[in-house]
């Protein structure tokens, strides 16, 4: 579609560039000017969690800069999500440390440059990085702007990871009330009403028990369940169609699961 847009951002590109934003062309050769960019890189590339803060802060430029009325993030696994939308938090406490010893470290990185016949060293860049933080923890935190939607699968370490990931999220007071599972199966049956192959009466039995916990745990949640397709999930027209799917779930007591993409 002509109005979808995607973007992929790579941080450790940004981060490798710091170097360039703290130390302005001055005195000293390219030879010195690239030890001490060196030294930089390997100084803030080292901080835990930059490479997710420039992700972020990048998405936030783009938005900035254009009008869109949904920006979706599609993050990786619990674990880098969680670190990822802890970031603001982590950073910004760096950042205000940062900004109480910024004359001293001024003082220390003149010094330094200075022994190597360099000039204009530049860490202004932290106050202007306060600011940002600031308003990616409070966006982040607004429910009218950000909520967090959380797709699972009905088997146990996926169900797992997604309690968990609630649980931070509710602690990070990040807005969440939607789960959506996917690949949850729907079998053919036979005259009798059962699933017409033992591996596939199994594999249902399996995913039954974890929906009912999905049921007890998220009864106060907008939970979706999304069919296990026959065919792969590609292409505009079949992705428009399962996009359905999300509002408006099909009635799968009525319908087989072919019954969904035999005009496709």
């Amino acid at each position: 579609q002509s109005n979808v847009h995607n973007v992929h951002t790579q941080a450790v590109v940004s981060t490798q560039s710091t170097g360039e934003e703290v130390f302005a062309e001055g005195g000293g050769s390219e030879e010195q000017h690239n030890l001490m960019r060196s030294i930089m890189k390997d100084v803030v590339g080292n901080l835990p969690g930059l490479d997710e803060f420039i992700a972020l802060t990048n998405i936030f430029k783009i938005v900035d800069t254009h009008h869109f009325d949904v920006v979706v993030f599609d993050t990786a696994p619990t674990g880098h999500t969680l670190r990822l939308l802890s970031i603001p938090q982590s950073i910004g406490k760096v950042l205000r440390q940062l900004v109480q010893m910024k004359s001293w470290m001024s003082g220390i990185m003149n010094s330094l440059s200075g022994s190597l016949g360099m000039n204009n060293v530049n860490i202004d860049y932290i106050d202007d990085l306060l600011p940002l933080v600031e308003r990616l923890d409070k966006e982040l935190k607004n429910p009218d702007l950000t909520t967090f939607v959380c797709v699972c699968i009905p088997e146990f370490l996926s169900l797992y990871e997604t309690e968990r990931l609630i649980q931070k999220l509710t602690a990070l007071d990040i807005d969440t009330h939607n789960v959506v599972v996917n690949q949850v199966m729907y079998p053919d049956r036979d005259s009798k009403g059962c699933p017409s192959c033992a591996l596939c009466a199994a594999r249902t039995n399996m995913q039954k028990k974890y929906l009912d916990q999905i049921a007890d745990l998220y009864e106060d949640f907008h939970v979706v369940k999304m069919p296990l397709m026959p065919v792969e999930v590609k292409g505009v027209p079949m992705l428009q169609r399962f996009g359905k799917f999300l509002q408006a779930p099909p009635d799968m007591e009525k319908l087989s699961i072919h019954d969904l993409v035999k005009d496709l």
